[in-house]
């Protein structure tokens, strides 16, 4: 009996003494799943997140609350902070997905013709079909013509381009090809700090080597070379550095980068041998006056063939963000530069596992890259949707900045661009200490108790990385403006009321 109870209990096994039966404890357990996975973490939808969620349920339950309603500024997902979805996306994808509607006078012929042009290249001329793993040949010859258009004529080849699950599902893919070696030559990928989580967690996933930049504060969060310098330097000493990611504009900082930078980058790339990723989803969100959007592809080109024939990179956009918001449809797109062949036929292949990209986000992309023309019918409408959109984020992006440094204790920086700001704010050290006897970062037990007492639901800064000893928050600009101004309110009343409470 001893030594069966032994063969039990190290294979895993135990007694069901009611009905004489051995079972086994589970296969998978928190021990033995993979441990990259633990390690994981995406402070965007994380604790404070979670009970958000909780909160709205409590309040549907009828529990008695100083709000009514949660605000989630945590994600800048713009449809559900009620930005209204542009008529000639919807439109079109309405055709494609109910062909019957075809036959409806209601819509407009460009979105007729764009809905057919779609549905043509579809396996069976629907979008409920796979299409090849690479995305719809069409859809990334327009892909091109839209990227050659933006950059002034430079070439791009629809080979070049990879159709994604909108650009997180490619920023992973390229982080996949890319993560190998083992001890001091593990891959090293250099990321900023602030930086947007689904770096840290795809690196930590992948088990990358995160090497961490920091952008600078006190010059409206700029990248700096020689922080980069410092970076790669340092971190040779236990990995091996190979790509460099830049996010332009900023997530979650709102920076615009120069093009002075964003030659310094390039530079930097080639001599200390990085394979480049530009993130560039927010690229039509830039607001501030003297700023604008350079894409990495045109600066490398332009600064000629010693950087344009052999700076590898990678560059990323997407329907989620811009003007139009469409986040749940999952459409986006990937340029690959000077890829090696061999390499290329393994994303290929890489990218065949997952079979395809969702078709509608495919065809959504198609409507972004290739929208109305002046001489179509949907065209002035467009124009207008898409004018009101962006002015009024740019409008938001100011008040947000003028409000938060009216609050003593909080220094917001100027959002040139993207959909966020990422004010430092001073904590007394009473609330740093408590926050440390609860086990919370001290910006997370600011975030926490905002959420409690006010209902509004921010991202500690200690999510996205932060310079020792400083503490953030992450807030979207997506609001409604009146519920803005009252979420800006409330914040100020918070801080205020917080910094007496711990003072």
């Amino acid at each position: 009996v001893y030594f069966t109870f032994l063969y039990f209990r190290y294979h895993s096994i135990s007694w069901d003494g009611m009905n004489g039966v051995p079972h086994r404890g589970k296969v998978l357990t928190v021990d033995n799943m993979n441990p990259n996975v633990k390690r994981v973490e995406y402070a965007v939808r994380g604790p404070i997140v979670q009970r958000a969620v909780q909160i709205e349920k409590e309040l549907k339950e009828g529990v008695k609350k100083p709000f009514t309603e949660v605000i989630k500024a945590n994600i800048g997902d713009a449809h559900a902070m009620g930005q209204k979805p542009i008529t000639f996306l919807r439109q079109v994808l309405a055709l494609c997905s109910y062909p019957e509607l075809l036959n409806d006078n209601k819509f407009p012929e460009d979105a007729k013709n764009r809905a057919q042009r779609i549905l043509q290249a579809c396996g069976g001329h629907s979008i409920g079909a796979y299409s090849a793993s690479q995305g719809i040949e069409c859809i990334r010859q327009d892909v091109s013509r839209y990227i050659e258009k933006r950059d002034g004529g430079i070439p791009s080849n629809p080979d070049n381009i990879f159709l994604s699950a909108g650009a997180s599902d490619a920023i992973t893919t390229m982080l996949k090809l890319q993560v190998s070696g083992e001890g001091r030559n593990r891959t090293g990928v250099m990321i900023p700090i602030p930086q947007y989580p689904l770096y840290s967690a795809a690196l930590a996933d992948l088990g990358g080597i995160q090497i961490n930049y920091y952008l600078d504060e006190d010059r409206c969060w700029a990248l700096d070379v020689t922080e980069l310098r410092r970076a790669v330097t340092a971190a040779r000493q236990h990995c091996n550095p190979r790509v460099l990611c830049i996010i332009n504009p900023g997530n979650p900082t709102g920076q615009v980068q120069s093009r002075q930078c964003i030659e310094d980058v390039i530079r930097f790339a080639k001599e200390e041998h990085l394979f480049l990723m530009a993130d560039e989803v927010y690229q039509d969100n830039v607001y501030a006056e003297g700023c604008k959007f350079h894409s990495f592809k045109k600066v490398l080109f332009e600064m000629g063939p010693e950087y344009s024939s052999t700076v590898e990179m990678a560059s990323f956009h997407s329907t989620s963000k811009c003007y139009m918001g469409e986040c749940g449809f999952r459409g986006g797109y990937m340029e690959v530069i000077n890829l090696d062949p061999e390499v290329k036929a393994q994303l290929i292949k890489l990218v065949s596992v997952r079979l395809c990209p969702p078709v509608t986000g495919q065809a959504l992309l198609d409507l972004v890259v290739n929208p109305p023309q002046p001489d179509e019918p949907s065209y002035t409408t467009f124009i207008k949707e898409r004018t009101a959109v962006l002015a009024a984020l740019a409008e938001k992006a100011r008040l947000t900045e003028e409000v938060f440094n009216t609050v003593p204790g909080i220094r917001c920086n100027p959002v040139q661009g993207a959909m966020y700001t990422f004010p430092c704010i001073t904590l007394p050290q009473k609330a740093i200490s408590q926050a440390k006897e609860k086990g919370l970062a001290p910006d997370m037990f600011y975030c926490m108790k905002l959420l409690e007492e006010m209902g509004i639901c921010l991202v500690p800064g200690s999510g996205f990385g932060q310079r020792e000893g400083t503490h953030h928050f992450r807030m979207t600009i997506l609001p409604p403006t009146e519920k803005l101004k009252i979420m800006l309110d409330k914040i100020r009343e918070f801080h205020q009321k917080f910094t007496q409470e711990f003072s």
